[in-house]
């Protein structure tokens, strides 16, 4: 086999693979870990069931990358927002946009599910063990105090308003998941009004 072929089938195999974990990661959202089977996952990216274990051992191995994937990329999105261009009422609204799109919002409720299910993988709890989504969030306080100095967001304990933020958000994901809809990406001025 020439290098050629090998470029070739190293580009195809990355491309199914991360077809595979879309696929996968929309799946989770919508079904959490016990209820999604690897043949719903193999439907959703319009693939064999077969070819999936090609990639992917099992759907426990599929779960616990995606949630490795989804909590660094969490993290990231969190650290950049004071990077964002504007006023924390901007930033934070930009957040919820991003929060609100559809591969963000999967994984988010792939946390959601990571977080709250007793049957993720061993290796899933370890890393929760050793992770705090808690104090990933409360990097925001910072935000929420220079916005409620500024007079952008409501007076009151910045952990209870992200808590509540946060607790919306969440319900509005899930929301749109079983609607397949995605009105409140069209409405984050409305969302927004709980913390101003």
């Amino acid at each position: 086999m020439n290098i050629s072929n090998e470029n070739q089938n190293d580009q195809i195999h990355l491309i199914r693979k991360k077809q595979i974990k879309k696929a996968a990661l929309k799946v989770f959202a919508q079904h959490g870990i016990v209820r999604a089977k690897m043949n719903m996952i193999a439907s959703e990216a319009g693939i064999s069931q077969g070819l999936t274990y090609r990639y992917f051992n099992s759907k426990e191995e599929l779960f616990t990358i995606l949630v490795k994937e989804a909590l660094v990329e969490s993290e990231s999105a969190i650290d950049n927002i004071s990077q964002l261009p504007g006023t924390p009422m901007e930033r934070i609204k930009t957040f919820t946009n991003r929060m609100l799109e559809e591969d963000h919002k999967y994984s988010f409720l792939l946390i959601q599910h990571a977080q709250t299910s007793a049957d993720v993988p061993t290796e899933v709890k370890k890393i929760f063990d050793q992770y705090s989504v808690e104090k990933t969030i409360d990097k925001l306080i910072p935000l929420f105090k220079e916005g409620q100095q500024l007079g952008e967001f409501c007076k009151g304990d910045p952990q209870k308003m992200l808590f509540l933020y946060f607790s919306v958000i969440t319900g509005i994901m899930l929301q749109d998941i079983q609607t397949s809809e995605s009105f409140w990406l069209k409405e984050v001025d409305t969302l927004i009004k709980i913390i101003k």
